[in-house]
């Protein structure tokens, strides 16, 4: 088992008039993603709303904050139970078996233009015997053409510009292995949160972007950039890209700073903890093909 604790820590300053925020920073209750304590704090003292969404487990808090400072801080302890899979057995599925939720990540989105993608993919990709294996070499060609550089791209950088431009962070990165995976036909998604494990010289900790790739009938993960450990992902929001699921979607005038975010793994194999590692498995922490599962927030 994997624990980890971190926190969020989110600064802003509202101008002249009220503004309303949605924030996606609390880690997502799965299957295999217990929270065993968390805590909110807002420095105004406004109505907040928090929802939950019971198919992909991300919780979207919402408030409007009056002028002047607001800060956010959130806190959060979590066990990871990775279900693993033999990646050598691990098949794609046929369109006509996937359930209606899923359909949606086979389609091309804001972010992810899989549909002028799909020439490249088959060419590149089409030859492949299908399966997990397939993917993985698609995660290392994104991986291996394009290069991790902080400050890179935009907020408005698609798959597209990334497939061009040849460097992007792991937004990029996601988003061009989305898009080549949708064009093979295979269901792929983003999600967005908080890794253990990256080097340091990419900078402090921050929000990362990996994929989810719907294979035998579960999500698995992959990580095209490449900078982090799988392991060590703590879940907090998905959706079809970065569109769905940036940590805070702002209406109003305001000012910010960079999200302050720190994460610690519990070294403890007496208790069964221990710090993720580059594990040859393939890892899934969701409900088989992302159908809702009771009881998540208990234990």
């Amino acid at each position: 088992m994997i624990r980890l604790q971190f926190s969020i820590h989110l600064n802003y300053q509202i101008i002249d008039q009220p503004a309303d925020f949605i924030f996606n920073i609390h880690a997502a209750p799965t299957a295999r993603q217990t929270i065993v304590s968390e805590s909110l704090s807002i420095s105004q003292p406004v109505p907040s709303t928090i929802t939950y969404d019971p198919i992909l487990h991300h919780r979207l808090l919402r408030l409007r904050a009056n002028p002047g400072p607001l800060q956010i801080a959130y806190q959060a302890d979590v066990i990871i139970r990775a279900h693993e899979g033999d990646p050598q057995t691990i098949t794609e599925m046929p369109i006509a078996d996937l359930p209606m939720s899923v359909l949606p990540y086979l389609y091309p989105s804001r972010y992810c233009e899989s549909d002028k993608l799909q020439q490249l993919a088959n060419q590149t990709f089409g030859h492949l015997p299908p399966g997990y294996q397939r993917v993985a070499g698609i995660r290392k060609w994104v991986q291996e053409r394009t290069r991790f550089a902080s400050g890179s791209s935009e907020f408005t950088t698609s798959a597209i510009d990334t497939y061009q431009q040849q460097t992007g962070v792991c937004r990029d990165f996601a988003h061009l292995m989305i898009a080549l995976c949708r064009a093979l036909n295979i269901p792929a998604r983003f999600c967005s949160g908080i890794d253990y494990g990256a080097a340091p010289v990419l900078g402090p900790t921050d929000f990362h972007a990996y994929v989810e790739v719907l294979l035998g009938g579960r999500w698995y993960i992959f990580d095209p950039s490449g900078v982090a450990i799988p392991m060590g992902f703590v879940r907090i929001g998905t959706g079809r890209d970065a569109a769905d699921i940036s940590f805070a979607t702002i209406f109003g005038k305001i000012e910010s700073s960079p999200p302050v975010i720190a994460i610690a793994a519990v070294n403890d194999p007496a208790q069964g903890y221990v710090l993720p590692w580059h594990c040859p498995q393939a890892l899934s922490t969701d409900t088989p093909t992302g159908l809702p599962d009771a009881d998540l927030f208990q234990g």
